[in-house]
């Protein structure tokens, strides 16, 4: 509940899953039962096919996240972390208020040892194939040296767990490729990376962001989020620009309808509902966030990540990784 086309798109969404994946994964909806009952009534959907916790009360997108947490306590987002909390699921996906997710997520779920800050990251397409991982993309807008180090540390066990990349490379985003470029962010940063076992390469640029120059870029929330919201316009702009163009004549409809066909398969990566949602790594549960606007195909491939995420036990290895950081900075 408390997406833009709850609860229709994530019933939808989980008949998708429920298709795709079969018995392989149980799929579990929390918010308002009676709602969600009739959503499934007016699809045909057996009222048996899904559990549901009955959540009647909804966070909505305008509600300020830490105050909603804790007056509408019997909401979809924490009910839902609550089932996770007590082991009657495995992970958590929502496609509503992002602030309440990772708020909720953090308090209701906890921690990993040795994790200062959870983080969210976002897979962005490389103009040659395949995507670049960054982290934060706006967990924390501020930032501390250590908290990067963890975020470096994370995304690698992401990277090599979930996208498969056997030592992927961690760079820290900067206005220069030079160690002598960047803030006192940066350079802080780099050192204390320099520490773990990433394969740390030193600073990239925000081109490199699509290039395809390194596979996890780290840097700052605030930053992240920025590159994040501008990335999310880039195909809409497109998609407005071609429109306008086809408004010329009967020629210039044919060039754009050439192109939009062109654009539509060489961008595929470039939409959201390919990939589905974010992660939230850094605490003990599995956590997808999803945009607002999350369609069906978009749901289905969050349950998709997340089922990925629990059988590839990301977060126990997250917690061995930044066990042997702590034993080799105490030896440093």
């Amino acid at each position: 509940m408390g997406a833009d086309f709850s609860p229709k798109n994530e019933v939808q969404g989980a008949v998708l899953a429920q298709k795709e994946f079969g018995s392989d994964i149980k799929i579990i909806l929390s918010g308002d039962k009676r709602m969600i009952e009739a959503e499934m009534k007016s699809a045909n959907i057996a009222p048996d096919t899904f559990t549901i916790i009955d959540a009647p009360n909804t966070i909505t997108m305008t509600d300020e996240p830490v105050a909603a947490l804790r007056t509408k306590r019997d909401s979809s987002i924490v009910r839902g972390l609550e089932a996770v909390k007590n082991g009657s699921a495995d992970a958590f996906v929502s496609a509503g208020n992002t602030g309440a997710v990772m708020s909720a997520g953090t308090l209701e779920l906890g921690r990993i040892k040795g994790v200062s800050r959870p983080t969210i990251g976002s897979l962005f397409p490389r103009s040659m194939g395949g995507y670049t991982l960054v982290f934060d993309v706006g967990a924390t807008v501020d930032a501390k040296a250590h908290w990067l180090r963890e975020y470096a540390v994370m995304a690698t066990v992401y990277a090599r767990e979930i996208l498969n990349v056997t030592n992927p490379t961690v760079a820290l985003l900067s206005v220069g490729e030079e160690e002598s470029k960047g803030n006192e962010l940066v350079f802080e940063s780099a050192q204390l990376i320099k520490e773990t076992n990433v394969n740390f390469v030193g600073n990239v640029e925000g081109r490199d962001v699509l290039n395809g120059k390194v596979d996890i870029i780290i840097c700052d929330g605030f930053t992240g989020n920025v590159i994040l919201k501008f990335a999310g316009s880039v195909l809409g702009a497109l998609k407005t620009r071609i429109k306008r163009y086809s408004e010329g004549g009967i020629i210039n409809k044919l060039k754009a309808a050439v192109t939009a066909s062109v654009l539509k398969t060489s961008l595929k990566d470039f939409d959201y509902q390919e990939y589905g949602g974010v992660p939230l790594l850094g605490v003990k549960g599995v956590v997808i966030i999803g945009h607002g606007s999350s369609s069906p195909l978009a749901i289905k491939n969050m349950i998709r990540r997340a089922a990925e995420m629990t059988r590839r036990r990301i977060n126990e290895q997250i917690e061995q990784e930044l066990n042997k950081l702590t034993k080799i900075v105490a030896n440093v």
